[in-house]
């Protein structure tokens, strides 16, 4: 009975000393002084280049108020709707920041923080293409960036879809913009950015996929990391922070979001 007791105590002290030592994101990026974090550069205006080949958007914006507010260095690395939840699970980022939408799968193997912002994913096209759901595309070709919210949600809504799925948003983009494709699935809020890239392109609304509010992204099991950017997202909301990224990048006020 002693020696069972011995073994029983060794083996709780063991279980112990792996928890303890199991890796804490938060501690980590505290201690480094510096949190890696996922942004898009093909999604205006959540992620983008400007002329003078600099990154800009409403997510790198972000991610500088959370280094900021964490008192380290930014280190940002750029993803595609594709790479986000593996970038994650590889561990090359700490948090992701790119437009990206909650789904039960992808539940499944990152966790999600409150949303930060609200868009609608939806299909767009000429006025010409008498188009009104998912089921009455036919044979027309829809153009979407694979591994997107949009892309899945479409396949999802009607899998004989003709989806021409493309690496990233802005091939996604091009190849609407030059005939390659006759309708473009993606978030609503980037359409005034291609307006202006195209003006003699139509991005006339066919259909919503679905109400889509944008979460950061966490590992499973960085219960600590997740709750602070609860926190953060939560005191921003109060003091307008996150209002004004809203006006800058959206043109709009933030408007009521859902929570988790």
């Amino acid at each position: 009975m002693k020696r069972f007791a011995i073994a029983l105590f060794a083996a709780t002290a063991m279980l112990a000393g792996a928890v303890q030592a199991k890796a804490d994101a938060m501690a980590d990026i505290l201690k480094k002084g510096v949190v890696r974090i996922a942004i898009p550069l093909d999604v205006p205006p959540f992620g983008s280049v400007n002329q003078e080949r600099k990154a800009e958007g409403f997510d790198l914006d972000m991610a500088e108020m959370v280094a900021k507010a964490l008192g380290v260095k930014l280190e940002v690395q750029q993803v595609t709707g594709a790479n986000r939840i593996p970038f994650l699970l590889t561990d090359k980022v700490d948090i992701v920041i790119s437009v990206m939408g909650l789904t039960p799968e992808r539940a499944r193997q990152i966790m999600f923080t409150a949303p930060y912002a609200d868009t609608n994913l939806a299909v767009f096209g000429p006025k010409s293409a008498n188009v009104k759901a998912a089921s009455e595309l036919g044979n027309l070709r829809v153009v979407a960036a694979k591994g997107t919210t949009q892309e899945l949600g479409l396949t999802a809504m009607n899998p004989r879809a003709n989806i021409m799925r493309t690496e990233d948003d802005a091939t996604a983009a091009t190849a609407y913009i030059t005939g390659q494709a006759d309708l473009f699935a993606t978030n609503s809020l980037i359409v005034p950015d291609l307006l202006k890239r195209a003006p003699n392109k139509e991005f006339d609304l066919k259909f919503v996929i679905r109400r889509s509010p944008a979460h950061m992204g966490v590992r499973m099991g960085e219960f600590a990391l997740l709750q602070w950017l609860n926190s953060f997202i939560f005191f921003n909301t109060m003091n307008g922070e996150l209002d004004r990224l809203h006006q800058k990048w959206l043109g709009m006020p933030m408007l009521p979001l859902p929570t988790l």
